[in-house]
């Protein structure tokens, strides 16, 4: 099979070379990112295998609960990516990232203590509780292992909606911020 890359390949050309991957035993499951409604709807018309998981930037200020309904109607699995909001940009040292750090939000810090939890593990378990993967990141071997941990506890649905109220609509991962022609979520 021979793959060819193009800025203006259409996402239907793309998705049938990944289920061509599928055809052939070289991928089991194929998924997509970061796509609005409109475009997984789009992909339903012409696919033959329908896509398995849908990887989405979520966290409390950017909840999606839209764009997750409908993964969730259409079978499509969800797999969360910057679970902790915008701490990826502070490690960057990107200024963005300074305006909202969910880690310190007293809403985020309360629910930890009253687990006796970290409040990643709370964030983690916001997420989870709620059927969504998570896909921490971590080099630190204790936080690998507090991610871990953030399974071991339930939180109250007083607790998962206080925290879903954190929705802002913000979004910490924009191409477009890098370059404008990059506006996937316009």
């Amino acid at each position: 099979m021979t793959v060819k890359q193009s800025k203006n390949t259409p996402i239907q050309e793309t998705w049938q070379a990944l289920e061509e991957l599928v055809d052939a035993g070289l991928a089991k499951n194929i998924g997509i990112s970061n796509m609005q409604g409109s475009l997984i709807i789009d992909i339903f018309r012409y696919a033959r295998i329908a896509p398995q998981v849908l990887q989405i930037e979520h966290h409390p200020y950017l909840t999606q609960e839209p764009l997750i309904k409908l993964a969730n109607t259409l079978g499509i699995a969800v797999t969360a990516y910057s679970s902790f909001g915008p701490q990826s940009f502070l490690e960057l040292n990107m200024g963005q990232g300074v305006k909202s750090l969910l880690e310190g939000h007293s809403t985020i810090e309360s629910v930890a203590k009253a687990h006796n939890k970290t409040a990643a593990q709370v964030l983690l378990r916001w997420a989870s509780q709620r059927g969504i993967a998570v896909i921490p990141k971590s080099n630190n071997q204790g936080r690998l292992e507090q991610n871990l941990a953030s399974t071991d506890f339930d939180l109250s649905d007083e607790q998962i909606k206080s925290i879903s109220a954190l929705n802002q609509g913000i979004r910490f991962n924009n191409p477009a911020d890098i370059d404008p022609r990059m506006s996937i979520f316009a």
